[in-house]
């Protein structure tokens, strides 16, 4: 891909205001991130000059855009299996197994779903994190939106922040809830352990929903709304409220077995060795179409079998 180059002229009615927020109203398919990137870097004249992004402007002076090829283009296509639960001309919804990291990062240059998605859509190089809109953990599984243009791209950014997403999931968590709830609580990172995220007044708004689907003797089965989308918000919050996912290796905290066990459900307990978290819904509008959307995913088997032997348990138990 090579780059283009794109000319305007900023509108009267953005006299006063900063260069980068007059240059995002101009442009609007690129976030206001990238095009302050693109300032930094050279890539954008104003009036045959660089500008700054703090600058103000005086309104209908000429702009230069010249879009660089993407960085992104380095990461190699690989056939790794994507299992594509919708698609079309702008997005496709995929089911992430867990074991697979979403995006390439220290430690995990390849083998990622982006490696997968570039082999699947060769076209999506010429999108932002191969049109990835949102992420899961890598031991996460679930359902994700991949946009196939950046415009559509940006646009379902837009919704994530404006709530208009509806993301549901399913997870086991240790210990027995007597009702749902709602938890607000901000999350950051934490303040001793820079890999972890934990709730922190300092941190940025995060809000979850959570009812119960079912008890066990020492488990619950909940399913969980996300209002905001922070890193890890679900399996810190749950851990913040006394009720950490079954198998989460950084939240998770001690194992929880009922009195009396048996050795079928110590053997399931005891070899969950990730969150028993799923991501099972997915709402959206349709950038194209305007209208709203909604696809669903069962549970992965290993969360199947651990939740059929709990009920087991429960059961042989009386509960």
């Amino acid at each position: 891909m090579t780059s283009r180059i794109l000319s305007a002229r900023i509108p009267t009615e953005y006299a006063g205001k900063r260069f980068d927020q007059a240059l995002a109203a101009v442009f609007p398919d690129f976030s206001r991130s990238r095009l302050q990137q693109w300032i930094r870097e050279g890539n954008v004249r104003l009036s045959d000059r660089l500008p700054k992004s703090s600058e103000k402007v005086a309104g209908g002076e000429t702009v230069e855009l010249r879009i660089p090829e993407l960085v992104e283009s380095a990461w190699r296509p690989q056939p790794i299996a994507v299992t594509v639960v919708y698609e079309d001309e702008t997005l496709l919804v995929i089911d992430k197994p867990a074991g697979l990291v979403a995006h390439p990062g220290p430690g995990n240059r390849d083998g990622t779903l982006l490696n997968a998605l570039l082999h699947h859509l060769p076209q999506l190089e010429a999108v932002a994190r191969a049109g990835i809109v949102h992420r899961l953990d890598k031991d996460t599984s679930g359902l994700m939106v991949v946009a196939k243009t950046e415009p559509v791209r940006l646009r379902l950014i837009k919704q994530l922040q404006k709530h208009d997403v509806k993301r549901e999931y399913v997870a086991l968590v240790n210990g027995v809830m007597v009702a749902g709830g709602e938890i607000e609580a901000p999350i950051g990172r934490h303040p001793r352990h820079r890999t972890r995220m934990a709730v922190n007044a300092r941190g940025k708004r995060a809000v979850s929903h959570y009812r119960v689907k079912a008890k066990y003797r020492a488990h619950t089965l909940v399913q969980i709304q996300l209002e905001s989308g922070r890193t890890h918000q679900i399996r810190v919050h749950m851990a913040y409220i006394g009720y950490p996912i079954v198998g989460d290796p950084v939240y998770g905290g001690r194992l929880r077995i009922p009195p009396a066990a048996g050795p079928r459900l110590l053997q399931a307990l005891r070899g969950f060795k990730r969150q028993a978290l799923h991501a099972a819904k997915l709402g959206l509008v349709h950038s194209a179409t305007g209208k709203t959307m909604e696809w669903t995913t069962p549970l992965p088997e290993d969360m199947r079998e651990l939740i059929a032997v709990l009920e087991e348990d429960a059961r042989q138990h009386g509960k």
